[in-house]
């Protein structure tokens, strides 16, 4: 009976024999071993990891957009619709002091806005209004625009402290709280946070800080995340090594403070990761890369699951060098968490992170020609939006094939703004484990 002897075969693969000696074994003709494997394949199937990789590994450009004059493309987010699918907005952070607004899927330009003289940091699109979009700015205030409104104007001006300067920002998952990072100047930096309520009301009077944290770091606040599903948390990362993990619904900073892990560099990225987004990482100015699991808090086990000093001697294979890491992503459906890194002439690498290490998924070719500086993942199409320094806006999607009929020349200019690298080998010990 070929159908009994086809089970019995699957049976004794997996426990004993590779598929050749079960054909050989069970006097089945090489016609059904096809079959076999394909049943094989069915019935014991690529894990959700290994099916996002693949993904991952098969992007191709679907299309590209010049910037409208040569900029460096910094930072990137999409609108709530975008991400769930629809064809909304992504917004453009640029070194030349402007927020650039995109068609998501066309990559048509929509609206420019600009923050000139002072420079931006960031982009944030609210998560309950697809209209409104932040950006903190070296002027003290952190603003927001109306994506519909043609005016230059912003809607809502978040205004700091006199000596702020702000370089990081973001806001949280609620849409309750905006949080700004400041530049040190002489001796303070600080965490200011605002009341957010009210962005969709058009308001256009400035509003004041709630308050600060002002204890917690002693240099340059370089990157702010609030948790994507938890608004009252809130972690930071610092030039001087740290990085805060923060309650905000506590009565003060001392007891706002959850845990401080340090990174022994200054922090470049930091982002959230695992189930139910408890675990912190961060990587460095230097191509570092750590990652703290915040569950352990409480335990006696190591909240560290991984610590890279550098990521370029980890992933630099032959004819795969890495020149520098981008950021992260943590893709919900695997629940796996990925690097994105790159070349100085603008070749892409997604890069897979275990406790065990990191291994490099795919490389991303014949897109950019200069360093990569931004990207944003949309989880519903499994698409990818990548930003670099020859001002083009690339969107990747899983065997695309591109619909531009020609491939822009590069862009490379000089930047206004130039990457801070700065290396502190602190001595600040963790707070907690």
């Amino acid at each position: 009976d070929v159908i009994a002897g086809f089970l019995y075969a699957i049976l004794i693969l997996v426990v004993f024999h590779p598929v050749v000696d079960l054909i050989d074994n069970f006097n089945l003709t090489y016609q059904y071993a096809p079959l076999i494997i394909i049943r094989l394949g069915a019935a014991f199937g690529m894990t959700a990891v290994e099916k996002v990789e693949e993904q991952l590994a098969r992007l191709r450009i679907a299309r590209r957009s010049a910037g409208e004059e040569p900029a460096y493309l910094l930072d990137m987010d999409l609108s709530r619709a975008a991400q769930a699918g629809n064809s909304h907005s992504v917004a453009v952070s640029c070194s030349n002091k402007s927020i650039r607004v995109y068609d998501r899927e066309t990559l048509s330009f929509l609206r420019e806005f600009s923050s000139r003289p002072a420079a931006l940091s960031g982009v944030r699109f609210a998560h309950t209004c697809d209209s409104a979009v932040f950006s903190a700015c070296s002027d003290g205030t952190v603003k927001c625009w109306d994506v519909r409104l043609a005016t230059q104007k912003p809607v809502q001006v978040f205004s700091g402290y006199p000596s702020n300067v702000f370089i990081s920002f973001d806001i949280s998952c609620s849409d309750l709280i905006v949080c700004a990072g400041t530049e040190k100047v002489e001796e303070d930096t600080f965490l200011v946070f605002w009341d957010a309520r009210g962005i969709t009301d058009c308001a256009s009077s400035a509003k004041e800080p709630l308050g600060v944290y002002s204890e917690s770091h002693n240099d340059d606040i370089t990157k702010i995340c609030f948790h994507p599903i938890e608004p009252n948390l809130v972690v930071s990362g610092s030039t001087d090594g740290l990085v805060n993990v923060f309650d905000i619904n506590k009565d003060n900073e001392d007891d706002a403070l959850i845990s401080t892990c340090n990174s022994d560099s200054s922090v470049s990225f930091i982002g959230w990761s695992g189930k139910d987004y408890k675990q912190v990482y961060c990587l460095t100015h230097d191509e570092g890369f750590c990652w703290w699991d915040m569950a352990q808090l409480d335990t006696d086990e190591p909240i560290t699951l991984l610590r890279v000093l550098d990521v370029r001697e980890s992933i630099g294979a032959e004819n795969h060098s890495l020149h520098y890491l981008v950021g992260g992503l943590y893709h919900e459906k695997a629940e796996k968490l990925f690097l994105i890194g790159g070349t100085s002439t603008g070749n892409i690498h997604l890069i897979s992170c275990g406790t065990t290490g990191l291994s490099l998924v795919g490389t991303l070719c014949g897109g950019h020609s200069a360093t990569v500086r931004s990207f944003c993942w949309n989880l519903a199409d499994e698409s990818l939006l990548t930003g670099g320094e020859d001002a083009q806006l690339l969107l990747w999607k899983p065997g695309a094939v591109e619909r531009s009929l020609t491939k822009k020349a590069s862009l490379k200019i000089a930047s206004s703004v130039q990457k801070r690298v700065r290396v502190h080998n602190s001595s600040l010990k963790s707070r907690k484990k």
